[in-house]
């Protein structure tokens, strides 16, 4: 493999997973990779491990380097199996290195891994290990986006080894974010952010102003997924603090689904009325596209507005589904809206608005419904309820 640096004694030796497509339910398009490195200096470490499918390509990656025998730490920023799967069978290699870890992560890691990592050594924010010219400090942040996370910074490099933070689902030959294409690389950062950390916005936008307040200056951010942030790091901090901040834009996004076309004309019908007003619009139908996309489009959208028709008394598959993952991510400062059809009995309609309440959500209403299929009286005021929920969104 080419050495990849990111300072001097400073490598990547990480894996690209280019055909992994399904990501806990997040769709990964593009595949991922999973970030692993090694500093060399009197003292070796190791900052995280790979998914264990890939431990023999870490330990080929790492004994490029040098003998596994001769790492005196593996410093563990996040014990989700992606980043810690290999990490019992690097540690039986590297069987002279401690393991670093939260006193979260010392727990997780037994509760995964058995009593063998009884003897971790762990950490608090403020806690320096000396490898020789270089130190590491530890910064402990909880929920970004599990209990044990914490960030190790390179002081003397003013490298942030950031674990989930920061990251894409992005497979690439090339590791930094200054040799790929930028447009698909915030497209990546944009939708990881929403689909992963947006529940966590509060706590990102707190994290983050603690890590402004420490006054640590900070030249490259090294995520366990995706490229390494080294022309700009301050890009991608700054953009994290727009999206936590419900910074929302004058758009509005249609999520819906149909049987007999009943519920597309109405969003049709919608769309129309929202765009009359000048406000952009976009329109999703469930099953065309991926939960994963639409997230990232209601990222930065000001309305969301959300159709079914009626199956069974209650709202359409798809479109539970898709609300049981949205209100799992809790995104803040956005009109909900909701309309659908139905036949001889309705509920879709109510067991949305009842769903999104209970997720806290702000619904506009009332509500539009259609029984059967929409005539021109119908579709007039589906028309008058995309004007509403523009006003509201240039409100």
């Amino acid at each position: 493999m080419p050495q990849v640096v990111l300072k001097e004694g400073v490598n990547w030796v990480g894996v690209v997973d280019w055909n992994i497509r399904d990501f806990h339910g997040y769709v990964t398009s593009r595949g991922t990779t999973y970030n692993a490195y090694l500093i060399r200096d009197e003292k070796i470490a190791l900052v995280d491990t790979v998914k264990c499918a890939f431990a023999d390509e870490l330990v080929q990656n790492v004994e490029e380097l040098m003998s596994l025998e001769k790492i005196d730490y593996i410093i563990v920023n996040h014990v989700e199996m992606d980043h810690s799967g290999s990490l019992p069978h690097i540690a039986k290699l590297a069987k002279n290195a401690k393991i670093i870890a939260s006193e979260r992560g010392k727990d997780a890691l037994i509760e995964h891994f058995g009593h063998d990592f009884d003897r971790v050594e762990t950490v608090k924010t403020g806690d320096e290990l000396k490898l020789g010219k270089r130190t590491l400090r530890f910064i402990e942040t909880p929920m970004l986006h599990w209990p044990d996370s914490m960030f190790t910074y390179m002081v003397e490099d003013k490298i942030l080894f950031s674990n989930d933070a920061f990251g894409e689902h992005f497979a690439s030959s090339e590791r930094f974010d200054d040799e790929v294409d930028q447009q698909r690389l915030w497209e990546e950062a944009a939708t990881y952010y929403a689909n992963i950390l947006m529940l966590f916005a509060p706590l990102i936008t707190r994290k983050i102003q603690e890590v402004v307040q420490m006054g640590i200056p900070i030249d490259i951010i090294a995520p366990d997924h995706g490229v390494i942030w080294r022309k700009d790091p301050s890009k991608i901090i700054k953009a994290y603090l727009q999206w936590s901040a419900d910074n929302a834009q004058q758009r509005a996004i249609i999520v819906f689904d149909t049987m007999w076309g009943s519920t597309d004309a109405m969003a049709r019908a919608i769309e129309a009325g929202i765009a009359s007003q000048g406000v952009e619009v976009r329109v999703f139908k469930l099953r065309n596209r991926e939960n994963t996309d639409i997230v990232a489009e209601i990222l930065d959208a000001k309305a969301v507005v959300m159709g079914s028709p009626t199956m069974n008394n209650q709202m359409f598959p798809t479109v539970g589904g898709f609300l049981t993952y949205i209100t799992g991510l809790k995104p803040k400062g956005k009109v909900w809206g909701f309309f659908g059809s139905f036949g001889w009995g309705g509920g879709a309609v109510k067991g949305m608005v009842e769903m999104a309440k209970k997720a806290g959500f702000d619904v506009y209403e009332p509500t539009v419904e259609v029984k059967y299929v929409p005539d021109e009286e119908d579709l007039k005021k589906c028309f008058n309820f995309g004007v509403q929920i523009a006003h509201k969104i240039k409100a």
